[in-house]
């Protein structure tokens, strides 16, 4: 890989041995971790923002160029989302609802996606605005996914809490009408 290790291992030990490995220099660190891309939600953020990016180039190559802001920011943010998510930040910034601003996010790109691309695909016959909304479409169908398993997560954790609260309801409950009844 590149760039070369300076430091070369002239004898590597066996797989079985634990030895520590190097501290990661640089602008390496930044690097989401390999374990986080191979995730499922690395793996839809990595998309979004890849679609996000190519939908922009096509409509600065179109005639459709007033579009171009949209994928623009949504790329911004699913880069952001991506090294959030990797470094971990939703753990280190307890005051802000990682969730909830996650899923405004994807619901919000799935639906100006959808406007953008049924209008880039109808109104306009160059060849880069078609492009442009046929990348949006797959763009907003990755984004719907995303707010999907948001909504899942979030619908999961919700009915955990909800039924912590009932139980301790009904005990409360059933210990009044215990005194009650003497």
């Amino acid at each position: 890989m590149w760039p070369p290790d300076p430091d070369p291992d002239p004898d590597p030990e066996p797989t079985g041995g634990s030895r520590p490995g190097p501290a990661v220099p640089g602008l390496r660190a930044l690097l989401p971790a390999r374990a986080f891309l191979c995730s499922l939600k690395g793996r839809l953020l990595l998309a979004e923002s890849g679609l996000s990016f190519i939908t922009f180039i096509c409509y600065v190559a179109s005639s459709a160029s007033a579009f171009l802001t949209a994928p623009l920011l949504e790329f911004l943010l699913a880069l952001y989302f991506l090294f959030a998510d990797a470094m971990q930040l939703n753990d280190k910034w307890q005051g802000l609802c990682w969730p909830m601003m996650d899923f405004l996010r994807c619901v919000t790109a799935a639906l100006i996606y959808f406007a953008i691309s049924i209008t880039a695909v109808a109104k306009y016959s160059d060849g880069a605005s078609k492009a442009a909304g046929v990348f949006g479409f797959f763009a907003t169908i990755v984004f719907a996914i995303d707010f999907y398993l948001i909504f899942n997560d979030v619908a999961k954790f919700l009915k955990q809490g909800d039924s912590a609260d009932e139980t301790t309801a009904h005990k409360t409950e059933e210990e009044n009408s215990d005194s009650d009844s003497d």
